[in-house]
């Protein structure tokens, strides 16, 4: 589906083995609402160029890969090399993509995320030739000129991706993250070491590295400002299937303990 307009609302499709699913270029306004974008050629939903005010809801994004630059290209969710204010993410499931999750490269406007999750992304699952997926949960930003971008990402989940959970991706800009929970990515959990981030209230366990902050950074009651030990037995559940399992009727994910902390501590995701 290729889409240059606005104001639309489009709900209820599942597009699949497309060479997208959906792209959507200087587009603004438009709703996509309980989206199915599987098994295609590139990234499942790919919004670009001068596109705000778009909403997208409980999207679940998965098996997306790219055989023409060998996986480097396919994330679950892009919106990329543009700028447009008000584009919000809420509810999406973006899983087993050959690039990432969600990927904000070169984005200028910020985007807010919210009540979404991440994981799997970045494996070769197709056999592609030398593999260049990146392998990240969230990818906030960045780009081959330093942008700054401002964006936002709560209540979110990242994990079981090859590289990492949350990463600035050399984004300098002022990004906010908070009560988001990075879970066994095998690289660092929350990688903001390029920009002027704030991070609060955020939990990071069993990654390869829990955290990389540059010397900008700012927030505080993050697991790794409690100190402890954060891992699986800091954990009251590790189980996924009811976050990864179908969705509630109205569209939203299933809630469950997957990853909330022992003894109420107020660090992390809650979904």
């Amino acid at each position: 589906m290729h889409i240059e307009a606005s104001h639309w609302r489009i709900a209820g499709l599942e597009i699949a083995n497309g060479p997208y699913g959906i792209f959507c270029r200087d587009c603004s306004g438009n709703v996509f609402d309980r989206i199915v974008t599987r098994d295609n050629y590139e990234s499942g939903l790919h919004i670009q160029g001068a596109s705000g005010g778009n909403l997208i809801l409980d999207l679940d994004s998965y098996g997306n890969r790219d055989p023409r630059k060998n996986g480097e290209s396919a994330d679950g969710l892009a919106i990329k090399e543009g700028s447009g204010a008000g584009n919000v993410v809420r509810g999406a499931r973006l899983w087993n993509n050959s690039d990432d999750g969600f990927d904000a490269w070169e984005f200028l406007s910020p985007i807010r995320i919210e009540d979404s999750v991440a994981y799997g992304n970045g494996f070769n699952r197709w056999d592609l030739p030398d593999y260049t997926g990146d392998g990240n949960g969230f990818k906030l930003g960045g780009g081959d000129e330093d942008l700054p971008a401002a964006h936002v990402a709560t209540n979110s989940i990242a994990f079981r991706n090859q590289v990492g959970g949350f990463v600035d991706n050399g984004n300098p800009g002022a990004l906010r993250l908070s009560r988001d929970t990075a879970w066994r990515n095998g690289g660092t959990g929350f990688d903001f070491s390029d920009s002027a981030a704030t991070l609060t209230r955020n939990l990071a366990a069993s990654n390869a590295v829990p955290a990389g902050l540059g010397g900008a950074a700012g927030g505080g009651g993050n697991s790794w400002d409690l100190g402890g030990t954060w891992d699986d037995g800091a954990l009251i559940s590790t189980d996924p299937s009811t976050l990864t399992g179908p969705r509630r009727p109205d569209g939203g994910i299933p809630r469950s303990a997957f990853l909330r902390p022992k003894h109420g501590t107020g660090v992390g995701a809650r979904l």
